[in-house]
């Protein structure tokens, strides 16, 4: 049985561009978003993780499941796959890299090759939904 790494990721479209991050000592940009800790509902892993990662405060009135995507894990051995649970939010306040985020972009989709595996799958859906340029 395949290993399986679980997330949960903010889908955060502005201009027809999406917000993606890299962290420090990586080349590819991914959502943002991380792995839930004991207890923590798909709401309250997102809301710690984007405040931990992007000094921003989701409002959890605006939170909405957007789809859980599936692909091989970007570094790790074939087999070990990542599964994505992705929500959109509004937020409040400014967006600035934190903890082990060196830099935040808003990628379009002709950055398709700059993005992890599994946020390609979702470049592939937005933009084929006419939300991204």
């Amino acid at each position: 049985m395949p290993e399986h790494i679980d997330k949960i990721a903010w889908i955060c479209i502005k201009d027809q561009r999406i917000l993606g991050v890299r962290s420090k000592g990586k080349e590819l940009f991914y959502f943002p978003g991380g792995k839930r800790e004991p207890g923590e509902t798909d709401a309250e892993t997102l809301q710690r993780e984007i405040g931990e990662e992007l000094s921003v405060r989701i409002k959890p009135e605006t939170i909405a499941y957007y789809g859980a995507f599936e692909a091989q894990a970007d570094g790790k051995p074939e087999g070990v796959l990542v599964k994505m649970t992705c929500y959109t939010a509004d937020y409040s306040g400014e967006l600035a890299p934190a903890s082990e985020i060196a830099e935040l972009a808003w990628l379009s989709y002709a950055d398709l090759d700059r993005a992890s595996l599994i946020s390609r799958i979702i470049f592939d859906e937005l933009y084929e939904k006419n939300l991204l340029v």
